[in-house]
């Protein structure tokens, strides 16, 4: 299991110290690691009970941040920007961010399979981590866990908070509309990266003719920044 230096290196990464390392080697412990372990005679706790507190602590954390902090935004603008921010690839390319995966207890099959990359693996371990930053600070009495949660998460919260501020997609809609016959579409051109950082090329097309291209870490960033190109190219100030 993550002890010793590992365990030190990544509370200096995530910026905080555990007062019950114990916690944080449950969050690192894939179910395939526990399987294997009692297999041998051994009890290793998973981390599936804390993805479950996890998601719960984090769709509270981010729902507290965006109310006080989004004020003009209404109740459908919060819930679309928490629903980008509280998933699965939000939650890897974070965890990518960390390199948590590295840290990961993983049994020898999972190992050989690239499990730690996997999004969906990085995703639940970051929700477990997260638990485990809870629990650990409410025994202290203390609430950083919240400052924590929103230092990880900023870039993407002002990324996604920076995207619904401007909508360009609904602009760009609007204008094709008027003409009553043109078709709006929005393709993927090109994906790069690993799966748990990849980066998308998205063109716009108005009866099949390109009139804007964007490229980001999540599709609809993407589609946006393909639609204020467009919205240029149509002479629209944005």
């Amino acid at each position: 299991m993550a002890i010793g230096r590992e365990i030190l290196e990544l509370e200096s990464i995530i910026g905080y110290n555990f007062s019950d390392v114990s916690r944080l080697e449950n969050a690192l412990t894939h179910s395939s690691y526990s399987n294997e372990m009692r297999v041998k005679g051994i009890e290793v706790r998973s981390n599936e009970r804390l993805e479950f507190l996890g998601d719960a602590i984090l769709g509270a954390v981010i729902s507290e941040y965006l109310f006080s902090n989004f004020k003009k935004h209404r109740e459908g603008s919060l819930t679309k920007m928490r629903q980008r921010i509280v998933c699965e690839g939000t939650l890897a390319k974070i965890a990518g961010s960390i390199s948590l995966g590295a840290f990961l207890n993983l049994g020898n099959g999972e190992e050989q399979t690239g499990c730690r990359e996997r999004p969906k693996v990085l995703a639940d371990a970051m929700e477990a981590l997260i638990a485990a930053i809870y629990l650990d600070c409410l025994d202290k009495g203390s609430e950083d866990y919240k400052s924590i949660i929103i230092t990880l998460f900023a870039n993407e919260i002002n990324s996604i908070a920076g995207m619904q501020n401007t909508d360009y997609k609904t602009m760009l809609q609007q204008l094709v509309e008027q003409d009553g016959s043109s078709l709006l579409e929005y393709k993927i051109v090109e994906t790069t990266g690993p799966e748990h950082n990849k980066r998308f090329t998205v063109s716009a097309y108005i009866n099949n003719n390109e009139v804007g291209r964007g490229t980001a870490a999540k599709r609809q960033m993407a589609e946006m920044q393909a639609a204020k190109m467009a919205l240029g190219l149509f002479g629209v100030t944005t």
